[in-house]
């Protein structure tokens, strides 16, 4: 396993919309992404923030089921 990079929250965004997901609404400071599959729906809250903390990163990559090597440096 590599060492995760630091992301903001918008090149968060843009890796889990490569993956799928579509922004579906924005209330303060997070972004609510949702990914449509055929017998559930995945939601991951994703803040806007200049940058993620690591335990932050991990949860959403845990969320979202997207490989963790997508966001690795």
């Amino acid at each position: 396993m590599g060492k995760l990079r630091v992301l903001s929250g918008k090149q968060v965004c843009a890796i889990l919309a490569y993956h799928g997901f579509l922004e579906m609404r924005q209330r303060g400071s997070h972004i609510v992404m949702q990914k449509q599959l055929y017998d559930t729906t995945v939601t991951v809250p994703v803040p806007n923030h200049t940058e993620l903390l690591i335990g932050t990163l991990q949860s959403i990559i845990r969320q979202s089921g997207v490989p963790r090597n997508e966001f690795e440096a």
